[in-house]
């Protein structure tokens, strides 16, 4: 069975650094586009970070830049979100995601949310107080 388990989320004050883990079961992360994204009420979900599998490299969101990064651990078939310096506008549910998305079309609605057999993750809630 094809699933995504997310964890670390919780309760911070502005500035502290949160974990969030997504353990991947049914399928191999090293073969796929992984990333995160996250949504407020009233807001649609927005992409924060991921990582290509077409050529490895990372991207980050404008308010991701420079405080947060996107990691995988291959051997324990599981991917990171380490949050830094964070500020309460970074406060929302926050969905990791996996796909086959290695050529530029794929990728492109894999950042639209948009691309056929993505995986989600439950999602794990990151409430940052001022």
């Amino acid at each position: 069975q094809v699933q995504l388990v997310e964890s670390g989320g919780g309760l911070v004050q502005s500035g502290g650094s949160l974990r969030l883990s997504c353990a991947a079961s049914g399928f191999t992360l090293d073969d796929y586009t992984i990333g995160w994204f996250r949504s407020y009420p009233g807001k649609e979900r927005e992409e924060v970070s991921y990582i290509s599998s077409a050529d490895g490299l990372a991207y980050y969101s404008d308010s991701a830049k420079g405080r947060f990064t996107i990691s995988r651990d291959n051997a324990k078939n599981t991917m990171y979100l380490q949050l830094n310096n964070l500020l309460p506008e970074d406060t929302g549910v926050y969905y990791c995601a996996a796909a086959r998305a290695d050529n530029r079309y794929a990728l492109h609605l894999w950042r639209r949310q948009m691309l056929a057999d993505t995986y989600w993750g439950q999602g794990t809630q990151v409430v940052v107080s001022p």
